[in-house]
Formats: C-alpha cells, structure tokens, sequence
C-alpha cells in the first residue's frame, strides 16, 4: 500500500486533532493533563491512564509551548492549532520516512 506523504500528513492531523478533542470531551480533562485523576469516575481515570501513552507522545513534548501561551490569558485558541499541527506535522514526516525505511527494507 503507498500512500503519498501530503496524504498519510493530512490523515494524520485529522485524526490527531479528533482523538485530543474527543479524549477532552468523553474524560472532561484539559489537553495538558496527561494521566487519569482521581477526581475522576473510575472508567474516566481508567481510560485516561490507558490513553496516555499515546497523549504523552502527541502533547507531550508540546507543554513548555502551552505553558508559554497560557502566560497570557487573552491567548487566542488559533495559536494552540497552530503549534500542535506544527509539531505533529514533522512526527508524521518522521513516522511516514520510518514506514519508508521499514517497507523498503523487506
């Protein structure tokens, strides 16, 4: 299966952005929390620690730039888009060249 570089980057934001806001809406957690609270229901804090090794790869590396940003109050949301996709548009890069080496090897 070859799939083009544009393509396997625009899926990957995609889905991405739709797994961050959907864990944020089902578990009612901020983007930055990484790990279940115990605040939380038990299948919400469940969940949240199964999911996390996948948050702490997406988000991860991306909290000293929301900690900046959330210096100022008035942040507007567009910057927060603009960073992740920023960051996951060079994982992808990564990811898609790994895949490459991988699939070229056999």
């Amino acid at each position: 299966m070859n799939i083009s570089r544009i393509k396997f980057i625009s899926l990957f934001l995609f889905f991405a952005f739709a797994f961050i806001f959907g864990t944020n809406l089902l578990l009612d957690q901020s983007p930055e929390a990484l790990i279940g609270a115990e605040s939380q229901v038990a299948w919400k804090s469940t969940v949240s620690t199964i999911l996390s090794p996948v948050k702490i790869v997406l988000i991860g590396p991306l909290l000293p730039f929301i900690e900046f940003l959330r210096q100022d109050p008035d942040t507007p949301p567009p910057f927060f888009l603009i960073g992740f996709a920023f960051y996951w548009t060079i994982l992808a890069l990564v990811i898609h060249y790994l895949f490459y080496k991988i699939r070229r090897s056999y």
